[in-house]
Protein backbone atom coordinates (compact mmCIF):
# COMPACT_ATOMS: atom_id res chain seq x y z
CA UNK A 1 0.00 0.00 0.00
CA UNK A 2 2.87 2.40 -0.11
CA UNK A 3 2.68 2.59 -3.56
CA UNK A 4 -0.51 4.69 -3.19
CA UNK A 5 0.75 7.64 -1.46
CA UNK A 6 3.09 8.41 -4.12
CA UNK A 7 0.11 8.60 -6.60
CA UNK A 8 -1.78 11.45 -4.14
CA UNK A 9 -2.42 14.57 -5.91
CA UNK A 10 -0.74 17.67 -4.27
CA UNK A 11 -3.35 20.37 -3.08
CA UNK A 12 -3.17 23.22 -5.85
CA UNK A 13 -4.83 25.25 -3.50
CA UNK A 14 -2.52 24.73 -0.77
CA UNK A 15 0.51 25.74 -3.13
CA UNK A 16 -0.56 28.37 -4.33
CA UNK A 17 -2.41 30.58 -2.04
CA UNK A 18 -0.89 28.02 1.82
CA UNK A 19 -4.20 27.88 3.34
CA UNK A 20 -5.93 24.48 3.05
CA UNK A 21 -8.72 24.03 0.69
CA UNK A 22 -12.37 22.40 2.16
CA UNK A 23 -10.90 18.59 0.44
CA UNK A 24 -7.70 18.55 2.34
CA UNK A 25 -7.07 15.52 3.73
CA UNK A 26 -9.29 13.31 1.96
CA UNK A 27 -7.09 11.49 -0.02
CA UNK A 28 -4.49 11.08 2.91
CA UNK A 29 -7.41 9.99 4.98
CA UNK A 30 -9.05 7.44 2.49
CA UNK A 31 -5.39 5.98 2.87
CA UNK A 32 -5.15 5.61 6.54
CA UNK A 33 -8.64 3.65 5.66
CA UNK A 34 -6.96 1.53 3.63
CA UNK A 35 -4.53 0.58 6.19
CA UNK A 36 -6.84 0.07 9.04
CA UNK A 37 -6.18 3.38 10.75
CA UNK A 38 -9.99 4.29 11.05
CA UNK A 39 -9.47 6.74 14.26
CA UNK A 40 -6.62 8.96 12.48
CA UNK A 41 -9.19 9.05 9.47
CA UNK A 42 -11.44 10.75 11.11
CA UNK A 43 -9.22 13.26 12.78
CA UNK A 44 -7.82 13.74 9.20
CA UNK A 45 -10.77 14.52 7.24
CA UNK A 46 -13.97 14.36 9.71
CA UNK A 47 -16.51 14.12 6.77
CA UNK A 48 -14.84 10.84 5.34
CA UNK A 49 -17.12 8.03 6.96
CA UNK A 50 -20.55 10.43 5.90
CA UNK A 51 -19.24 10.59 2.63
CA UNK A 52 -18.45 6.67 2.26
CA UNK A 53 -22.01 6.55 3.24
CA UNK A 54 -23.46 8.86 0.62
CA UNK A 55 -21.82 7.17 -2.04
CA UNK A 56 -22.82 4.13 -0.77
CA UNK A 57 -26.68 4.74 -0.94
CA UNK A 58 -26.28 6.29 -4.00
CA UNK A 59 -24.43 3.24 -5.35
CA UNK A 60 -27.37 1.04 -3.95
CA UNK A 61 -30.39 3.30 -5.43
CA UNK A 62 -28.32 3.49 -8.80
CA UNK A 63 -29.00 -0.54 -8.94
CA UNK A 64 -32.03 -1.03 -6.56
CA UNK A 65 -34.27 1.57 -6.15
CA UNK A 66 -35.96 2.18 -2.56
CA UNK A 67 -38.65 3.95 -0.44
CA UNK A 68 -37.31 6.96 0.98
CA UNK A 69 -33.86 6.77 -0.96
CA UNK A 70 -34.04 10.86 -2.20
CA UNK A 71 -34.70 11.58 1.38
CA UNK A 72 -31.55 10.22 2.78
CA UNK A 73 -29.63 11.41 0.04
CA UNK A 74 -30.24 14.87 0.60
CA UNK A 75 -29.74 14.26 4.47
CA UNK A 76 -26.83 12.94 3.78
CA UNK A 77 -25.24 15.68 1.28
CA UNK A 78 -26.90 18.49 3.73
CA UNK A 79 -24.87 16.50 6.84
CA UNK A 80 -21.40 16.01 4.77
CA UNK A 81 -21.67 19.58 3.75
CA UNK A 82 -22.00 21.02 7.47
CA UNK A 83 -19.32 19.00 8.30
CA UNK A 84 -17.07 19.87 5.49
CA UNK A 85 -17.60 23.40 5.91
CA UNK A 86 -17.33 23.33 10.21
CA UNK A 87 -14.16 21.09 9.62
CA UNK A 88 -12.72 24.12 7.45
CA UNK A 89 -13.94 26.60 9.56
CA UNK A 90 -12.31 24.99 12.76
CA UNK A 91 -8.86 24.43 10.55
CA UNK A 92 -8.55 27.55 9.70
CA UNK A 93 -9.88 30.49 11.46
CA UNK A 94 -9.59 28.14 15.32
CA UNK A 95 -6.38 25.91 15.09
CA UNK A 96 -3.29 27.35 14.15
Amino acid sequence: MQVLEEYMLPCLNKKLFGVDCMGCGMQRSMSLILHGNFVDAFYMYPAIYTLILLFGVILINTFKDFKFANKIIIILAILNVAIIIGNFIIKTFLIK
